[in-house]
């Protein structure tokens, strides 16, 4: 993995994160500014993948950090996907979070087949009332 930095707590510029989530085919409201802010304002596990100073990966989680934590977001530039960032960020969020504490997410479509490559496993026990906007 090149020379790539993984950083703990610190939120990037929101201009970045859109940046990430826009080049990564992840399914966010990057038109509304605001709204990412705010998602990272009341996030409490930020990790980030960065090479020269850019912003490439990131991962944004909300946990207790002792029984449940919800890997809300994971997304890599397209251009550094297939590289293992994404493991490595996934890693770091496990590290962060201790083996007491359960990761848990909700896969885009696309993603299906990426999570259990990389140790997670499907469940069929789970329930979602969606937003409406």
């Amino acid at each position: 993995m090149k020379n790539i930095e993984f950083k703990v707590g610190i939120v990037p510029k929101t201009s970045e994160i859109i940046e990430v989530y826009d080049s990564s085919g992840i399914n966010r409201p990057t038109k509304d500014s605001k709204r990412i802010t705010k998602m990272y304002e009341n996030s409490n596990l930020i990790i980030t993948a960065w090479l020269n100073n850019e912003l490439i990966g990131i991962s944004r989680s909300i946990t207790d950090f002792c029984y449940a934590c919800y890997l809300s977001d994971l997304a890599v530039k397209s251009e550094y996907q297939k590289e293992g960032i994404g493991k490595r960020l996934i890693e770091l969020t496990e590290k962060e979070i201790g083996k007491e504490t359960a990761l848990i997410l909700l896969s885009a479509q696309i993603a299906m087949e990426y999570y259990p490559k990389i140790g997670f496993d499907k469940i069929d026990n789970g329930f979602i009332i969606r937003r409406t906007k």
